[in-house]
């Protein structure tokens, strides 16, 4: 049963009636007109903020921005000066801190494994409202007060644990905070509390299913009826296969620390694409290199401008990662816009021996053969003055047992349809399944062993 706050948003589909399962009806069907009002507000809010830094007083006064009012119209977003990460990280510890340090109740930080970490801070509001916007994910799917809900991301520092968490808590899940690694305890947890939706990296779920059998446990036995999945790119041919392997529906989702977090953006039940709630942040999407705007359809950078948060407003943020807007309606009937699946990221690409290739690409067609596995390592190195591709992917045991020209095959079949869709031919490395390092956080699929010059 759904809980007495959860509603359902009315609309009309060819004529007739429809109802779905929605947290905050009033907004998430929004006639458009009026969720472009709300965000001119709440933009004029978030820049009075962002003057209270030393930081955005600046960028804003060499804008010719001073006060908030200067903010005519939704148009005028493109006068303001956009923030990068290097920004962040020169703003470290508390640059970018609009309240007071006593209102702030949380932080939050990135890995900084390529420098100075990223620092995001949060007042109580700020917490509420991210909460809200999770809460909103997580009914958008069909989940209810009735699942018991198992997060097997990090807690901590990284945003993806604790986001998840309090929003399953406030739609009245019971909640398992299990976090990270320990397959077995999460295979026994699995069991042993009946939990029907899980939240994980697409590659850990891969990988807790090749541990079933060891566990002596089948997929069917357990309850599992939901995934939520995120934190790295992912092709669709991943998602089918979880969903096949598991026997559940499995929804994308999109966050970043600079934005909260997961709650950025999630499918719904329809999975036509990613709603990225806009009464929280404006979206753009840019050419990465030109920094003009594109059009819908076309693949770009994604740029957002918070417009809740107190403790820490980002105007402009350059994410780096890729994608494109969806044309259409979705047939749910929310009114906010939706993101494709991610590309990759911007700073992601590989360039290899003078051709530009996305990680994305390789996984795509590795996961549409029926032989390979759930594992798999792109490595590259450098042969004289040319780079070498490398594609080591697991494959299913048999296949190891049979006649070796079958794996003469599949390598030759591997390596062709790669350099057909990459311009770039690789080495194929096949590996038995398990053999190939697992992550059991955002997995690394890239070991780039080229020297630096």
């Amino acid at each position: 049963m759904l809980p007495s706050h959860i509603n359902f948003g009315r609309h009309y589909q060819g004529g007739n009636p429809m109802s779905v399962p929605a947290w905050n009806p009033a907004v998430e069907f929004m006639e458009r007109e009026a969720l472009e009002r709300l965000q001119l507000a709440q933009l004029r809010q978030t820049v009075s903020w962002a003057l209270k830094t030393p930081f955005y007083r600046r960028r804003l006064a060499e804008a010719g921005l001073t006060r908030s009012e200067d903010i005519a119209s939704l148009r005028d977003l493109r006068h303001l000066p956009y923030t990068t990460k290097d920004d962040l990280r020169e703003a470290y510890p508390d640059g970018l801190l609009a309240v007071e340090p006593e209102q702030a109740v949380r932080l939050h930080t990135s890995s900084g494994t390529t420098g100075m970490p990223t620092v995001i801070y949060h007042t109580r509001r700020d917490l509420d409202a991210w909460t809200e916007l999770v809460a909103r994910c997580i009914v958008a799917t069909g989940a209810t007060a009735g699942d018991v809900f198992q997060n097997m991301t990090h807690y901590g520092l990284f945003t993806g644990g604790l986001g998840l968490h309090y929003g399953a808590e406030r739609v009245g899940m019971l909640v398992i905070p299990v976090s990270s690694g320990n397959t077995s305890r999460q295979i026994q947890l699995l069991r042993d509390f009946r939990a029907t939706v899980v939240h994980a990296t697409p590659s850990y779920l891969l990988h807790l299913h090749t541990a079933l059998a060891g566990a002596g446990v089948t997929a069917d036995q357990l309850h599992l009826r939901k995934a939520f999945i995120g934190a790295e790119p992912h092709s669709e041919q991943i998602r089918r296969k979880i969903e096949t392997l598991f026997g559940i529906e499995a929804y994308n989702s999109y966050g970043l620390s600079e934005m909260n977090g997961p709650g950025v953006a999630f499918e719904c039940l329809y999975k036509t694409g990613l709603h990225l709630w806009e009464d929280a942040y404006i979206l753009e999407i840019i050419d990465p290199h030109t920094r003009q705007p594109l059009a819908e359809g076309e693949t770009g950078e994604i740029v957002m401008t918070t417009l809740q948060r107190q403790a820490t407003p980002l105007l402009r943020y350059r994410t780096r990662d890729l994608s494109h807007l969806v044309s259409g309606h979705c047939p749910c009937g929310r009114s906010h816009r939706r993101l494709a699946r991610l590309k990759g990221r911007s700073d992601d690409m590989l360039i290899i021996n003078g051709v530009n290739v996305f990680p994305s690409q390789i996984e795509d067609l590795l996961m549409k053969t029926p032989e390979v596995g759930s594992n798999y390592l792109i490595q590259l190195e450098k042969r004289g003055a040319l780079d070498r591709l490398v594609v080591k992917t697991e494959i299913y045991a048999k296949l190891f047992t049979g006649d070796p020209q079958t794996l003469d095959a599949l390598r030759e079949r591997l390596g062709e349809a790669l350099r057909s869709a990459i311009l770039v031919k690789p080495v194929i490395e096949l590996h038995e399944p398990g053999s190939l390092p697992v992550s059991e956080g955002k997995a690394k699929r890239v070991l780039d062993l080229r020297p630096a010059f």
